[in-house]
């Protein structure tokens, strides 16, 4: 009983997509963005919030394992750290070393961009900087930014290149005239206090006067000793007070507070050289960051969570884009952006976005010169689907409030355990009332890190691989290549399931980078056959595991070119189609048993390309007997591949005149003359009556155009009929 309450604990699979990409990003390089794709807002807010939960926990393990010469410091207040922080600011450089620009440990801060809060204003990316102001505010407190604005920042260091140096000193004095500011400043300080207690204690001098002799001499030389006492009093009470009066300054108008002005006034906010100061604000903290690198000795790197940015205005999405590719990818910046949308509403509204022209402005093109890492968390599966549904349906709560009972729960199962009567049902039924996309599991995933990182060196190493020439030459492909690797491997080995050849994990992750479009075409056509055998209990060639992807890919290139005016953003995105094909059919033979191994571990292919294709094929078909089932249109790739007596067949089943069957065999019509000919001159040869030439159309040709606005949710078909698609054919085919 105990093993049964256990199994529904056991981690579901956005938990393991969490635990890979947490993984993944601890061993990322800043600057860095991932985009994070879902349908479901819900599925996103929880692998967000399972992902920090894991990314605190590593970054926890790696301290504790950590067995350096000088540990990490402490990162919850205290007085000691506050005033070595202070003087360290005041009287000291960090000097940029290789040992401290490669610390082992790591802290992350996350910062929740919420881009709906910040919809209402013109310039919605300036929301970014202010919400990082308001983190960094929170996580090292304002005194110490404006204390470090104040004593260390120099704006002029921007354009000058940072110097790594060799050695083990990570800290070099401040000097004034080759003396140590902090010696000078012990100086300003001790001195005038030790004639000032030497004053008072002891008096001025009062020397004596001779009889006849003036006072002026004398009272001039008290004098000049009282100046030279109140100068050197005045020296550092001067620079005292000039500190002091910055601090302020600084303290009462911060950048956050100048922000929000200049995008409140639209004279400012209108001028180029706005967004160029926040740009310097942006480099401000940047340069914090790594002043408190080298305190902290560790690697801090800021986790910027950007969310519902796919409600927002095409122009406003396009700014924010564009703010992540200038303000937050700068070569040492340390921040991590995480953009967690759905993607097929951001593809959409970024294609109608004002300025939209060329084709490196559309939805994907911007996006790939932006994302360093794609996630796009995979559909469902049914007991999933059916998990949720039954927590859906059993309760009135909201499923992310229910998390909280999990733990008393789990407490009360554990410690019931005795009693199997009485503790497995109650334990059963309120798991089963938990939602299981929320609820944390206590079953650890026990990945090795060790063993991830050798196989992706070994996969990146391996010199003998044919994989490097269909490599694309941008190191930002390379990257996201790199990192896919790294999740695909985390994520297999937390199902449990057996590692292919590692070079056939790099080739699928490599073919899903680089041929997008015709992975995801491949994939729907396995999806169909599967479908449609399960329909008709027939075509159980089609569905045979060890069938190449070539092959299901040459079976339906045609129809792919039919659809290829309604998809040309989605083949725009695939590399050289003869590369395609000795990729598959010379280097790396897939078959559909592979295909259903990576399905599930690929997170690098956007699942929104698929749905479309699969709108355009018209899988979403009726799948009554009725009427609907005899005259809903044929797949274009059906009707391709029918010879003449296909055609009869079909004629035969849709209970035709056998007169026309006899048409067809003497002018030896098959399924390409039907899909190429020309629809007029079909009917005269036919001779129909105006029924049945209605129904052949809707069969054999598709949709007529003038119906098809109103009928296209009722019959799932090209949202362009099959001979007008089948014009732009006559040309050239598919290789």
């Amino acid at each position: 009983m105990f093993h049964h309450t256990f199994i529904m604990y056991k981690s579901t699979k956005d938990d393991i997509y969490a635990y890979a990409l947490s993984k993944t990003l601890t061993k990322v390089s800043s600057p860095a963005t991932v985009g994070l794709y879902s349908e479901c807002q819900n599925r996103i807010n929880m692998i967000l919030r399972q992902m920090e939960v894991n990314m605190k926990q590593e970054t926890s393990r790696i301290e504790q394992e950590y067995k350096g010469k000088f540990k990490p410091r402490s990162t919850s207040p205290s007085l000691t750290g506050f005033l070595a922080l202070i003087g360290r600011m005041l009287f000291y450089r960090p000097i940029w070393t290789k040992e401290n620009q490669h610390h082992h440990n790591i802290r992350f801060i996350y910062v929740h961009f919420s881009a709906w809060h910040f919809a209402g204003s013109d310039l919605l990316w300036a929301g970014i900087a202010i919400r990082l102001f308001q983190a960094m505010q929170m996580n090292f407190g304002t005194l110490q930014l404006i204390l470090y604005r104040v004593a260390q920042h120099i704006e002029e260091e921007e354009v000058k290149k940072k110097i790594v140096e060799d050695g083990t000193n990570h800290w070099r004095s401040k000097k004034v005239c080759c003396c140590p500011v902090w010696l000078l400043g012990l100086s300003l300080l001790v001195v005038p206090l030790i004639i000032l207690v030497f004053l008072l204690s002891f008096g001025y001098p009062s020397p004596e006067i001779e009889p006849g002799q003036g006072v002026n001499g004398t009272t001039g030389q008290v004098d000049m000793l009282e100046g030279l006492v109140i100068a050197s009093l005045g020296v550092p009470a001067a620079s005292a007070l000039r500190f002091i009066f910055l601090m302020v300054k600084n303290l009462i108008f911060n950048q956050d507070v100048n922000i929000k002005r200049g995008m409140d006034n639209e004279r400012v906010s209108s001028q180029l050289g706005f967004m160029n100061e926040v740009r310097k604000e942006m480099w401000f903290l940047s340069c914090f960051i790594q002043f408190m690198e080298v305190f902290e000795r560790r690697r801090i790197r800021v986790v910027l969570k950007i969310t519902t940015l796919d409600r927002c205005s095409p122009k406003k999405i396009v700014a924010v884009l564009d703010a992540i590719n200038i303000l937050l990818s700068d070569e040492e910046s340390p921040f991590i952006s995480i953009l967690a949308v759905n993607p097929e509403v951001l593809v959409q509204k970024v294609n109608f976005a004002d300025g939209c022209f060329s084709k490196e402005d559309r939805a994907y093109a911007l996006l790939n010169s932006i994302v360093t890492l794609a996630f796009t968390v995979p559909p469902l599966c049914e007991d999933s689907k059916r998990s949720l549904f039954y927590s859906l349906t059993s309760n009135s709560k909201i499923p992310e409030d229910i998390s909280t009972r999990t733990d008393k729960v789990r407490r009360r199962g554990l410690k019931n355990k005795s009693s199997p009567d009485v503790s497995s049902v109650e334990t059963g039924l309120e798991m089963k009332e938990s939602n299981p996309l929320i609820d944390k599991p206590p079953a650890a995933l026990d990945v090795k890190e060790e063993e991830v990182e050798m196989l992706v060196k070994s996969i990146v190493a391996n010199n003998d691989s044919n994989i490097n020439k269909y490599m694309s030459e941008d190191a930002m492909s390379m990257r996201r290549v790199i990192n896919s690797i790294r999740m695909t491997v985390i994520i297999m080995k937390a199902l449990k399931r057996e590692l292919p050849q590692p070079d056939y994990i790099a080739a699928w992750v490599v073919m899903a980078n680089q041929w997008p479009c015709r992975l995801s075409w491949i994939i729907q056509c396995v999806e169909d056959a599967q479908q449609r055998a399960n329909i008709d209990q027939s075509n159980v060639a089609n569905i045979d595991d060890l069938k190449t992807l070539w092959k299901v890919f040459s079976e339906s290139r045609a129809e792919l070119y039919v659809m290829s005016t309604q998809i040309e953003d989605l083949l725009e995105q695939d590399g050289d189609p003869e590369m395609f094909e000795t990729f598959l059919t010379v280097d790396f033979k897939f078959t559909i048993k592979d295909l259903k191994t990576f399905e599930v571990v690929t997170v690098n292919l956007d699942h929104t390309i698929r749905k479309e294709l699969a709108q355009i094929r018209g899988t979403s078909r009726l799948k009554d007997s009725g009427w609907m089932r005899k005259l809903a249109p044929l797949p274009i790739t059906t009707i391709i591949n029918m010879n003449t007596e296909d055609v009869c067949k079909e004629l035969e089943r849709m209970e035709y005149p056998s007169k026309y069957a006899d048409i067809v065999r003497s002018n030896k019509l098959n399924g390409s003359a039907l899909v190429f000919g020309d629809a007029d001159d079909l009917k005269n040869l036919l001779d129909m009556t105006l029924g049945e030439w209605a129904t052949f159309r809707l069969h054999f040709l598709g949709l007529p155009s003038h119906l098809r606005p109103q009928y296209k949710n009722m019959l799932p078909t090209p949202p362009h009929s099959q001979h007008q698609l089948a014009h732009h054919y006559s040309s050239s085919m598919v290789k």
